[in-house]
């Protein structure tokens, strides 16, 4: 207890762990949720004819290119947030192996 309270023991990994699993389900679900708010509310006229001339002009192969792509940029978005938290993990991992050192 007085190295929780002398601030020698962090609670920030465990809310870390925690935190990661939040913001990896929940930033793409509120992502997708605000991109349909955007595009429905600020630029209806403008996706519809986007729609309406891109859909037709493109073939089915250029249409899974373009899903793969997002589906890359999706696993990449999420590799970097858990590289993200992985450092920061790893940094009060470091400041507890530093102060084993010093009381030994």
């Amino acid at each position: 207890m007085k190295a929780f309270l002398t601030f020698q023991t962090f609670v920030t990994p465990t809310l870390l762990i925690v935190m990661y699993y939040i913001g990896a389900i929940l930033i793409p679900l509120i992502s997708w949720y605000l991109t349909k708010f955007i595009k429905k509310r600020y630029f209806t006229d403008f996706s519809q004819k986007m729609k309406d001339t891109i859909t037709p002009q493109s073939t089915s192969k250029q249409r899974i290119i373009i899903l793969l792509f997002f589906i890359l940029c999706f696993l990449c978005m999420e590799l970097f947030w858990r590289v993200i938290f992985e450092f920061f993990i790893a940094y009060f991992d470091m400041h507890d192996a530093l102060i084993k050192l010093s009381t030994k």
